[in-house]
């Protein structure tokens, strides 16, 4: 049985290993992705202010996969043919009995004017680089900046720990009193989250901004960026020397040239709760592809729902199982919307964290915690530790 895992990072990564250990020989497992190189996402807030560099949150794909004893292909997947199981890509076409689609997203940077041209984005190697150069710069002459999420975008939690870094990062180096600092989001309050927040959140988000110094503006959106300027939704313009957004995600390009999929109007794929797709039984979809529609009725300006690594990595154990009891004759399959997913989360605050735990993602849930530790990081520092750890070696089947 041939089966194609496009996309390598939590999901695919995830999917392919599982398939593999769990079908052995009865599976060959191809994974394509056009990057030779799997990265921990969650500690690019770090390397913009030089707590980390690049190459310490790489892992290489193929030397990890193909121990596990799954082949990995380094190309670009242009588009799928489903009525005819083909993947066609960069290095040539590939035919399959089972799919996985696990491409994650892409950034759309023209949510507004000037996002593209003057903002930073902290959200892949080269983004977090260039905010590193516009920082170090940024020293020798200091200003107003502002942080945050733009209309539409999902990744608040992203943005509220680089904010509190950069806060950080101005004390450390003795300028914190030069700048006004400026949080900006669509959430309708501090801690929304896109989950519809968690007890106490907005009251202690609200009393980190009070602590920190930093101005927080709610339920805006952004009209156009300037060279030196922010310009919101509600008229007001902030000026800034510095700014950093975060922009909505959409669905990659080889989704949007296959209209057979049936993509939804944000580029991502409506799945069944087995994570199946409702047209095709021998597609799946996995990770930040899936579309996720917010469970909180729509404030003045509209934001998304937080896709992070341990869902995806999640929804990718459950896509395995379920190819799994498929191939193996079974019609029981395992079924969890991403809103009933646990939540797990740290919050990076500056070497300061917010542990986030509840039973499910979106409400009701039986069980939601907002613990803080003022101290130091040493929660978000062990799991980056322990994923990079689980993720060179291959233990997909670990939590």
């Amino acid at each position: 049985m041939k089966i194609i895992v496009i996309g390598g990072n939590f999901a695919g990564f995830t999917a392919s290993i599982q398939l593999k250990r769990k079908l052995k020989e009865k599976a060959d497992v191809l994974v394509i992705d056009r990057n030779p190189d799997m990265l921990f996402v969650p500690s690019l807030i770090w390397v913009p202010t030089g707590r980390r560099e690049v190459k310490d949150i790489l892992v290489p794909r193929k030397q990890v996969l193909e121990k596990k004893g799954v082949r990995f292909l380094q190309a670009t997947a242009t588009a799928v043919d489903p009525e005819r199981h083909t993947v066609h890509t960069s290095a040539g076409d590939f035919n399959y009995d089972q799919l996985v689609i696990a491409t994650g997203p892409k950034v759309n940077y023209d949510v507004a004017p000037g996002v593209r041209e003057y903002a930073c984005y902290i959200g892949t190697p080269d983004g977090a680089m260039k905010t590193r150069e516009k920082l170090e710069a940024f020293k020798s002459n200091p200003g107003p900046i502002v942080i945050g999420a733009t209309q539409q975008a999902g990744c608040m939690g992203a943005a509220y720990e680089f904010l509190f870094n950069v806060e950080k990062w101005l004390r450390d180096n003795k300028i914190r009193r030069k700048v006004d600092l400026h949080w900006i989001t669509p959430e309708t309050y501090l801690g929304h989250f896109g989950i519809d927040g968690m007890p106490l959140g907005e009251t202690m988000l609200k009393t980190f901004m009070k602590i920190f110094h930093i101005h927080y503006h709610t339920g805006v959106g952004v009209t156009e960026v300037r060279p030196d300027e922010v310009v919101l939704t509600n008229g007001e313009r902030i000026a800034s020397r510095f700014t950093m957004l975060m922009p909505p995600f959409v669905g990659v390009d080889m989704i949007r040239n296959s209209p057979q999929l049936g993509a939804e109007a944000n580029g991502f794929l409506e799945v069944l709760p087995s994570y199946r797709h409702p047209h095709y039984p021998d597609i799946w979809v996995a990770g930040l592809t899936v579309n996720v529609k917010p469970p909180f009725a729509a404030g003045p300006v509209p934001f998304g729902v937080p896709k992070t690594g341990f869902p995806s990595d999640e929804t990718g154990k459950i896509v395995a199982e379920n190819i799994v009891r498929t191939v193996n004759g079974r019609q029981d399959l395992k079924e969890k919307t991403w809103g009933k997913i646990p939540g797990l989360c740290i919050l990076d605050a500056g070497k300061k964290e917010v542990l986030i735990v509840s039973n499910h993602l979106f409400k009701p849930r039986v069980f939601a915690l907002m613990l803080p530790n003022v101290f130091y990081d040493v929660m978000k520092l062990s799991l980056e530790k322990y994923f990079l750890w689980k993720m060179r070696r291959g233990y997909a089947q670990l939590p």
